[in-house]
């Protein structure tokens, strides 16, 4: 029986991919290399410092650890300037109408993200007061294909995993929800989330009730 559903934050309550593609974008281009949409999606769902990693290494850069420390805060603060301009019409389509219907039923709702924003962004939104549980990346150590975000959710809603629903928009999401015992659905393309369950478009026209059927 499934008592809660668990979301990913980027891609799928809120598209903020663009503006960490801005912020990176801006970064690698002042480092002297360019960064692609292409590149942008083989980080999603990855923390900021391997995110950084990544990207150092595909423009050839190499730096010291402090330095790496200045140019992530120094992307952070420029992603934060965008976020902290968003309006509740930024929701993706169907998201607010499914988890309105998610708390009709008793449904607990939980929020796991790798963004340390994540709880900026939501009140940007107008959204936190639909999730019992937060757990982004102020509160792990571990990213994700390491399903520890989601476990944590669980734990804090007093739930099993397999009592849950997870939804992701990035492989490495649904690999750590999959590796943690949770039902993962993908939000997106088939084609590019083989491993989940299952995946819808969005959320607009769909219900918690024709997930489950199709679990």
């Amino acid at each position: 029986m499934i008592k809660a559903c668990i979301f990913d934050l980027d891609g799928v309550i809120v598209d903020t991919a663009r503006y960490h593609f801005i912020a990176w974008r801006r970064l690698a281009n002042e480092l002297g290399f360019d960064f692609t949409e292409k590149e942008n999606e083989q980080i999603k769902g990855v923390s900021r410092t391997e995110s950084l990693n990544l990207i150092l290494r595909w423009g050839g850069v190499e730096k010291t650890e402090a330095e790496k420390t200045e140019l992530a805060a120094r992307k952070n603060d420029w992603y934060v300037d965008l976020v902290c301009n968003m309006t509740p019409s930024e929701i993706l389509e169907g998201v607010v109408a499914f988890l309105d219907g998610l708390r009709a039923k008793g449904i607990k709702i939980a929020l796991g993200s790798a963004s340390k924003n994540s709880m900026t962004i939501l009140r940007q939104v107008g959204l936190v007061e639909y999730f019992d549980v937060v757990i982004d990346g102020t509160k792990t150590t571990r990213s994700k294909p390491d399903p520890e975000v989601f476990l944590l959710g669980a734990q804090a809603l007093g739930l099993p995993p397999s009592d849950c629903i997870v939804f992701e928009d990035a492989e490495k999401g649904i690999e750590a929800a999959l590796t943690g015992g949770f039902h993962a659905v993908g939000i997106g393309e088939p084609e590019a989330l083989p491993a989940a369950k299952f995946v819808i478009p969005g959320f607009a026209g769909i219900t918690f009730e024709e997930i489950v059927a199709r679990l």
